[in-house]
């Protein structure tokens, strides 16, 4: 079976330095990943990579068997979905949620497309899973940060895609939305059917880790360190040697938890 992702020996060089080194990463379908590792462990570069916003030195990836360099961008990038913190500055302030979760269709960033009345009933439906259907005609300047974030998760998924990437989605929530947000994720996660995407989750946090997801890939200095079924590989031994740290993984309500005091 054709999978979701496949990243083959992935390099990035920038001058001397190696910033990514033989990156193999693959994503079946029915598998929801978490990308784990410490600041300059690779993580940016990778999803710049993936998105096509940064050229690997060699070496490549493919979604659904579509290969990056092989095929039409414009073709591939509509099976891949990005949520990052870095759209929201290219969003008007005027523009309503509804507006924004439609720009996802076209591409876009500040819509400039007729909206269709298709469009329209798309787009609050994907409000409705998000939970955000009452806030469609709620301006941009006055969605919270965690309301902006499902805004976005729900203009990714307009395009239907096949992989939905989400880099540091909790970044800037307090600690009350970021649990609410992270609760979303996992009934998101745990969605069923075959317009379901495969879910990657990039983050530094394990807190924000639920079980729905199935696998883990664990970055240092550009490389792979681990990669695998979530319980073989957040362990210990393996996130002490990502984070440069001894530590103990521990769990408390079915989600992680980090101890450095009794490591």
């Amino acid at each position: 079976m054709t999978a979701i992702l496949d990243v083959t020996d992935l390099r990035v060089n920038r001058g001397r330095a190696a910033i990514l080194r033989g990156i193999n990463w693959r994503i079946a379908r029915g598998e929801h990943w978490v990308v784990l590792g410490a600041n300059g462990s690779g993580k940016t570069t990778l999803l710049k990579a993936l998105t096509g916003y940064l050229s690997p030195t060699s070496g490549g990836f493919a979604v659904l068997g579509l290969r990056y360099g092989h095929c039409d961008w414009r073709e591939l990038k509509l099976k891949l979905g990005v949520v990052t913190s870095a759209f929201a500055l290219s969003i008007p302030p005027s523009e309503t949620a509804l507006e924004t979760v439609v720009s996802g269709k076209y591409a876009q960033l500040d819509l400039w497309h007729a909206v269709s009345a298709a469009d329209r009933a798309a787009a609050r439906r994907l409000l409705k899973t998000t939970g955000l259907l009452a806030l469609a005609d709620r301006e941009w300047a006055y969605l919270s940060q965690g309301e902006r974030q499902r805004v976005l998760i729900a203009r990714a998924l307009m395009a239907k895609p096949k992989l939905l990437i989400l880099d540091e989605p909790c970044a800037g929530l307090d600690p009350v939305a970021r649990e609410t947000f992270v609760r979303f994720l996992d009934r998101l996660a745990r969605r069923r059917g075959p317009r379901v995407p495969a879910l990657v989750l990039v983050t530094h946090h394990v807190e924000e880790i639920t079980p729905a997801f199935t696998h883990a890939l664990v970055l240092k200095a550009g490389a792979v360190l681990a990669s695998g079924p979530r319980r073989r590989v957040l362990v210990s031994k393996v996130l002490g040697e990502a984070f440069g740290a001894p530590l103990k993984l521990g769990a408390r309500g079915g989600r992680y938890t980090i101890d450095f005091a009794r490591a």
